[in-house]
């Protein structure tokens, strides 16, 4: 790529129009260079439209893993929040097993929840065979966390470890957290039947701890 064609792509991925940087980001994906990972990556970070946002992660797939992914591990250590979700995002979507180490228990539990949520879509993709039963222990310290779609996203991870969750989601069934025994209660619902709704399994979840707090069955 000549150098008026890169300049134009990296003017254009700073443009003022979403619909602009869209289109770069497009272009960049279609041509891709590893001289455009750093300002791809940097985009990321700080680009305020989910559309975009999505297409700069694409732009970023397509190109080599070997370039792009101790990059996107560089910015697992950001102190900006976006910058660490969806460098999770795009690890995800390259899918290279290479970057499981740098998913860390403090990414799986970070504060911020859309952190979070992309850690525990990327451990689940990244894991390797033999430490699902590891992964889904941490994630299960997470129940009862945030709102609906919050719990739902953690019930969505720790089902796609499949059986190996029992052990956390018995556990957690036993605690004193009404909340917590709520969405273990819900999930074990989801991973026996996947057609059910999450919001059918924790209506049912609720009257089960309910009666179980009334003393009479669980």
């Amino acid at each position: 790529m000549t150098m008026p064609d890169t300049v134009r792509a990296f003017r254009g991925l700073e443009n003022g129009d979403a619909s602009v940087r869209l289109r770069a980001a497009m272009a960049v994906g279609t041509a891709p260079h590893p001289e455009f990972v750093d300002k791809l990556i940097e985009r990321c970070a700080v680009e305020p439209e989910f559309f975009v946002r999505d297409m700069l992660t694409w732009a970023l797939t397509r190109h080599s893993a070997a370039t792009t992914v101790p990059k996107l591990i560089g910015e697992l250590r950001s102190e900006r929040a976006q910058a660490r979700s969806q460098a999770l995002h795009t690890l995800s979507k390259v899918g290279d097993r290479r970057a499981w180490p740098a998913i860390t228990r403090e990414l799986l539990t970070d504060a911020d929840d859309e952190v979070a949520r992309s850690a525990w879509r990327t451990a689940v993709v990244l894991v390797p065979d033999g430490e699902e039963p590891e992964l889904a222990a941490v994630l299960g310290t997470q129940f009862g966390r945030g709102e609906r779609a919050m719990r739902q996203s953690l019930s969505r991870a720790l089902i796609a470890l499949g059986e190996v969750i029992l052990p956390v989601l018995r556990a957690a069934q036993a605690g004193a957290d009404p909340r917590v025994r709520t969405h273990a209660i819900a999930t074990e619902r989801l991973l026996r039947d996947p057609d059910a709704t999450f919001e059918f399994a924790i209506e049912e979840a609720k009257r089960i701890v309910a009666l179980g707090a009334n003393g009479q069955e669980e």
